[in-house]
């Protein structure tokens, strides 16, 4: 699949002021400055759909975009606030805190997670909590390996290959995950082939 069409439709402050969950959707978050609105640019090759900035944290509500893929089928992709080192205060930290938890565990269309979790790094804490956090949560979730093309390709894989190994310790069963580069446009085709077949089961369990 290719994504023929992608537009910001909206940013919500919470949950249920999110559009009308009629189509399938996918949100994407990581740590701060882990490279997040790049991909979602690389996945839509639209160079300025989500905004990029140096300054951690500029990502503060749950930001709704519209998407049209070349099967010319609709679903919603979603830019969620970043968690970890950002620059803000506590009270809007446990802001964002409630306003992630409550979308991640209510949106009923959600069909997956994507965790994007920088290579250049051995396995960050932050990280580990949250994946965790997914699985008692029992949210579906993938993991988006970001800014392969920064370190070699021999750096990535053993930083790769801890982290799954990190995980071992609390999974029975380890997550899909993908190695991507967006300044290489590494990985994105393969990103969204697991949509693809995501959004082709939920419109066969909606009968359409």
């Amino acid at each position: 699949m290719e994504i023929i069409a992608a537009s910001y439709l909206i940013s919500s402050p919470s949950v249920d002021l999110c559009p009308q969950p009629d189509r399938p959707e996918y949100a994407f978050i990581g740590r701060s400055n882990v490279g997040k609105s790049s991909i979602i640019n690389m996945l839509t090759q639209k160079k300025e759909l989500a905004k990029v900035s140096r300054s951690p944290g500029k990502t503060q509500m749950i930001n709704h975009f519209d998407v049209t893929g070349s099967d010319r089928k609709k679903w919603y992709l979603v830019d969620l606030p970043g968690y970890g080192f950002a620059k803000v205060s506590q009270s809007q930290r446990k802001s964002w805190e409630k306003m992630i938890e409550g979308y991640i565990r209510k949106r009923e269309n959600l069909v997956n997670l994507f965790v994007l979790v920088d290579s250049r790094h051995e396995p960050q804490e932050a990280d580990l909590e949250f994946i965790n956090q997914m699985g008692a949560w029992q949210v579906p979730f993938s993991i988006i390996f970001t800014k392969a093309d920064k370190s070699t390709q021999k750096e990535v894989a053993a930083n790769v290959r801890r982290f799954m190994e990190a995980l071992k310790e609390s999974w029975e069963e380890l997550p899909i995950y993908f190695v991507t580069s967006a300044e290489k446009h590494l990985g994105g085709k393969k990103v969204l082939s697991l949509v693809q077949a995501m959004n082709d089961d939920w419109w066969k369990q909606k009968g359409k």
